[in-house]
């Protein structure tokens, strides 16, 4: 039972994840709310007999033992088991092409059965089963991500740091432009294969997301949390974050759990 992280620390590797992570658990709440994250991930369910029955964009769906979920625009809701056992990989968006020969941007709003994509996932699921530990499990996804993972350009590896808010660049047009010597044009072109929205969506969706971040992980009040954002004021802060979570950031700093970007309901 238990909680696992892994930050892959040497390259390539860690050009091309961000973390593996680990969930085994009892649930002790009915429902689960994920508001967007800003990641590509690949999940494993390793209890495909326990049914995870979510709902997104109003949609219902049932969770496949092995899917991969781009950049999702609106809260998914999960009804919990009673029990449950997920093991993933977060990818970085720029590297995601280079692993599935297929960019970022077709996984966006989007919770895929990757078995359906390549059967190979099916032998993949098998064998990571069979592992007994997390570090096994990492050990040998690793190992399948090298073979598929080249060195990437430094012009990716930039893009990464920025999507991980790792930049102080400020996020407008011009800038983003000038830093990678991309035309407007092509930067919404790149912007769209990446995370399937144009600059404009995309530079606000990275706003909201430093937001999430500095909730949980500073001292800064609302108003100062808007401004270190770049949003315009806080009517404007508001109406971009409840786009996103259907909350407004008040809301959800009252509901947030310890795992960013999770809060839970209904207790059993």
């Amino acid at each position: 039972m238990g909680t696992h992280f892994y930050i892959p620390e040497e390259k390539p590797l860690k050009d091309g994840v961000q973390f593996f992570w680990q969930v085994k658990r009892n649930n002790s709440f009915r429902q689960e709310n994920i508001v967007p994250k800003g990641v590509v991930e690949i999940v494993f369910n390793f209890l495909p007999e326990k049914t995870f029955i979510g709902k997104l964009y109003n949609k219902s769906f049932k969770m496949p033992k092995c899917f991969i979920q781009g950049y999702h625009y609106n809260t998914i809701e999960l009804a919990l088991p009673q029990s449950q056992f997920l093991f993933g990989v977060v990818l970085h968006t720029a590297a995601t092409k280079h692993i599935l020969q297929i960019p970022a941007g077709e996984f966006a709003g989007k919770c895929i059965d990757l078995t359906e994509v390549d059967t190979s996932f099916n032998t993949l699921w098998h064998q990571l089963a069979e592992k007994k530990s997390f570090d096994e499990k990492v050990a040998h996804f690793s190992l399948w991500l090298l073979k598929r993972l080249p060195c990437l350009t430094l012009r990716e590896q930039a893009l990464n740091d920025m999507f991980t808010l790792k930049n102080e660049m400020p996020l407008s047009v011009s800038n983003i432009s000038e830093w990678l010597c991309y035309s407007p044009r092509h930067l919404s072109r790149m912007f769209y294969e990446l995370t399937g929205m144009n600059t404009e969506q995309t530079l606000l969706y990275l706003k909201y997301l430093k937001a999430i971040n500095l909730i949980h992980y500073s001292g800064l009040s609302l108003t100062q949390i808007a401004y270190a954002c770049e949003f315009s004021d806080q009517s404007h802060f508001i109406k971009v974050f409840k786009s996103f979570t259907e909350l407004t950031p008040n809301e959800y700093k009252n509901r947030k759990s310890e795992i960013a970007c999770h809060y839970f309901e209904a207790v059993r």
